[in-house]
């Protein structure tokens, strides 16, 4: 199935393996995103707890017919004491990389924020040299805004970062 068959899901307790896989093996989110052990449990107590959906943050499952691919995130990052926007991000297996399904996957990810929330600004950050990365934000409508500097630690080392955003009035929402 190609990208035209990507859509997002809620999480069902039967997807709680695949996303184990980000914590348990190194290799599953690629270099990117592995940033070190932590809590194998964490996937299930906050399924548990809310389903992974609260009002501060969410995520959904990135699927392809049957098969699992990852997960796109978001959550609130406030711009003023009386606004927010969304920061989201993309976690796909190694497998499911390089087939422009997180292009597809952030598109959709950004229609149904613009759709459900009333925010203004959906917004994204990737490691300066994830350039696979920044393709796919441009090429799913979101405009690279800018470098921030000694953004983000991984691996021993702080690593600069670069933002992107896309605005409501960018995106096509369904009737």
């Amino acid at each position: 199935m190609g990208v035209d068959h990507v859509s997002l899901r809620p999480v069902v307790e039967d997807d709680l393996e695949t996303l184990e896989r980000f914590t348990n093996e190194p290799e599953a989110g690629g270099v990117f995103n592995w940033l070190g052990w932590s809590n194998p449990h964490r996937w299930r107590r906050q399924w548990a707890e809310n389903g992974f959906f609260d009002a501060e943050s969410g995520r959904l499952l990135v699927v392809c017919g049957a098969e699992r691919l990852g997960f796109v995130s978001w959550r609130k990052a406030l711009t003023s004491r009386s606004s927010h926007c969304w920061n989201v991000g993309i976690l796909l297996l190694s497998e499911a990389r390089g087939r422009g399904f997180g292009t597809e996957a952030q598109r959709l990810l950004a229609r149904y924020l613009f759709a459900h929330t009333e925010v203004a600004r959906v917004e994204a950050v990737t490691e300066a040299t994830n350039i696979a990365e920044q393709r796919a934000l441009e090429k799913a409508g979101f405009t690279r805004e800018g470098v921030l500097r000694g953004y983000a630690f991984r691996n021993g080392r702080w690593r600069d970062a670069v933002i992107y955003s896309v605005l409501r009035d960018e995106v096509e929402l369904p009737d």
